[in-house]
């Protein structure tokens, strides 16, 4: 009888006993690539269905569900992900990674029979590479943007300073069209330019590990002498003949487009307005043209002759 009380706890020790595994990408991952999350069961008949990923956050290091819906709402993400179930195994689909899935996920059981370290898996480590779109900066002015035009007066100094948000530190290299000199580095000095330093400058900022992520930017300088310069200023030193970039043509068309609107509803509302204002009044009765007054008479009589009594 205590054989059979030992071997029945045995069993349900063993059928308690669960190996939960997760299963993911094994080297890099780039940014928009797709990846699959896969939990599963090893040796166990535990049902799937009680399992959850989960993901720990930095800084706090504490762990949490992973969405488990679908959304195409969180556009600047791009990371519409969701959990399924197709037989013994949990999905996690990631159509398109950004940085913000990268992290440690775990597959976690909320079965209260199984306990730790049995009711989770071992952590996979997800890193992602990325590289974002460069920007120029002024040298002397790290705050200020430069746009894809500079004018620059001849004689003067120009520094630009060019800079990308990646995973590793990128190079960068410095090109001008029509030239075959290449400057590896960051930031461009020219001293004392003049005319023949104008032209179409670009920063193409490179992964260090991954070459197909790369990025570039060109900048269109232009360099005009001191009399042209002096006639081009306006109060703030700023070339008044700058061209106007397509973000302000944009927001330039966006505003007519919202005056006109506006002006159109205010003559609508105004038009609206006083037509009700004319059709309330209605024609004027004016009985006295209809019954001339006499002095013995109530109603208006027909004639065909001038009148002989005098009105009252």
């Amino acid at each position: 009888m205590k054989v059979l009380l030992l071997l029945a706890v045995v069993v349900l020790i063993h059928g308690n006993y669960a190996t939960l595994v997760i299963k993911g990408p094994t080297g890099p991952v780039l940014e928009g690539q797709k990846v699959i999350l896969e939990c599963q069961y090893k040796d166990s008949e535990l049902n799937i269905s009680e399992v959850r990923f989960e993901k720990s956050y930095k800084p706090s290091g504490r762990w949490s569900l992973v969405f488990r819906y679908h959304s195409r709402c969180f556009s600047a993400l791009r990371a519409a992900a969701y959990a399924k179930q197709i037989g013994n195994s949990l999905f996690f689909d990631i159509p398109y990674v950004t940085p913000y899935n990268e992290g440690l996920y775990r597959c976690f059981s909320t079965n209260e029979s199984v306990t730790a370290p049995d009711n989770s898996s071992q952590e996979l480590s997800m890193k992602v590479h990325y590289l974002h779109g460069p920007s120029v900066s002024s040298g002397e002015n790290p705050y200020r943007r430069v746009d894809r035009y500079l004018s620059v007066k001849a004689g003067d100094d120009v520094e630009l300073k060019c800079g990308a948000p990646s995973s590793e530190e990128p190079t960068f290299t410095w090109t001008k069209n029509g030239s075959d000199w290449i400057l590896p580095s960051s930031t461009l000095i020219l001293k004392e330019i003049n005319a023949l330093d104008a032209g179409v400058y670009t920063c193409l900022a490179e992964h260090p590990l991954f070459p197909s992520l790369s990025k570039n930017l060109s900048i269109t300088l232009r360099v005009f002498d001191r009399r042209e310069w002096l006639n081009a200023q306006d109060g703030e030193g700023l070339p008044l003949y700058k061209p106007i970039s397509g973000e302000m043509w944009a927001m330039m068309t966006a505003g007519a487009v919202c005056l006109v609107v506006f002006v159109l509803s205010i003559s609508i509302f105004l038009c609206r307005k006083f037509g009700k204002a004319r059709t309330s009044k209605g024609p004027i009765d004016d009985h006295s043209q209809k019954k001339p007054i006499y002095k013995t008479s109530v109603d208006s009589l027909p004639s065909t002759c001038g009148d002989v009594q005098p009105l009252v």
